[in-house]
């Protein structure tokens, strides 16, 4: 048996998670509360929700939430093989790898998100979820849709799973790709409720800032190798590490590629690590000879059995 750790992305947040593991958890979000300099355990029990999925508040929840449920792993479970993780998850793994700090993750993810939001004007651009077309088909439709004129860029944003694809970009791109997509037969196209059009080229100027936020901040080695989102595949490498973050907010998540990478490194047990089960249900559509696991509380922390304990 070979493990992987995959930490989940924005989307997986709710008020009143891990309430049921809030002993376990404290040390973890009293460390990142003081690097916030806000209480971030209250937020995410006590709301208010909409501040809560604000991306510079819900980055940092995320990750607090997935480093505390992977502290409480490792205090009893064996090393996996490769860490991963799906956009923000990304810097999840790089906390759990040891190539920064808890306190400098939440740092960096709050500059993060927001620079994300600040980037394009609410209202200007969206995402879409695309599901039942393949991805050449999908990408040949934002390919189209942003030669049309004076409307601006969309492209492929999260290739998730296969039949499942997330567009991004600007709003009447995004639109004229939604229909191009329904007219190539997708079965659904619909927009998404986020706040920017996160993963597109919209993102760049918000990147070459996070560049320079992200110079203040030395990157070790990691302790576990890390399956980068532009590279689906492995990178040990610190500086490398740090550039590939950099490109990742303008450039698309490679789940599907980034979960095949790990079955041909000999992977067969892959472990969602934080809230939800969004990974779980898309790594068992990528490879089905995967055994998929979730610990989203102490107790299934505790009670997964890898053969591990």
């Amino acid at each position: 048996m070979t493990l992987a750790f995959v930490f989940p992305g924005q989307g997986s947040q709710s008020i009143g998670m891990l309430q049921e593991s809030a002993e376990a958890v404290a040390p973890t979000f009293e460390e990142a509360s003081d690097a916030l300099g806000y209480d971030l355990w209250r937020l995410i029990q006590e709301g208010p929700e909409a501040r809560l999925n604000e991306t510079e508040f819900t980055q940092p929840a995320l990750l607090t939430a997935s480093v505390a449920l992977w502290r409480i792993w490792i205090q009893h479970g064996a090393q996996p093989a490769y860490l991963a993780g799906h956009s923000l998850g990304e810097y999840s793994a790089l906390v759990a790898a040891g190539v920064v700090s808890l306190r400098e993750g939440v740092q960096m993810v709050q500059t993060r998100g927001q620079l994300m939001q600040a980037a394009v004007p609410i209202g200007e651009g969206g995402m879409a979820a695309v599901m039942g077309l393949s991805d050449d088909a999908i990408v040949e439709a934002c390919q189209k849709a942003s030669e049309a004129t004076d409307l601006g860029q969309v492209q492929a944003a999260n290739l998730n799973a296969p039949g499942q694809v997330v567009i991004s970009g600007t709003s009447e791109a995004l639109a004229v790709a939604i229909e191009l997509c329904k007219t190539a037969g997708a079965k659904r196209a619909i927009p998404l409720n986020v706040s920017a059009p996160f993963h597109s080229e919209l993102m760049r100027p918000a990147a070459e800032q996070l560049a320079m936020s992200l110079e203040d901040f030395q990157f070790q080695p990691p302790k576990i190798p890390i399956v980068q989102n532009v590279l689906a595949s492995d990178c040990v490498d610190p500086e490398t590490i740090k550039q590939n973050l950099i490109t990742q907010m303008y450039s698309a998540v490679r789940w599907t590629e980034s979960v095949e990478f790990l079955a041909s490194a000999g992977v067969t047990d892959v472990v969602e690590c934080g809230p939800g089960k969004v990974l779980t249900g898309l790594n068992r559509r990528i490879d089905k000879a995967l055994r998929a696991h979730n610990i989203d509380s102490r107790e299934s922390a505790l009670s997964v059995n890898l053969g591990a304990v």
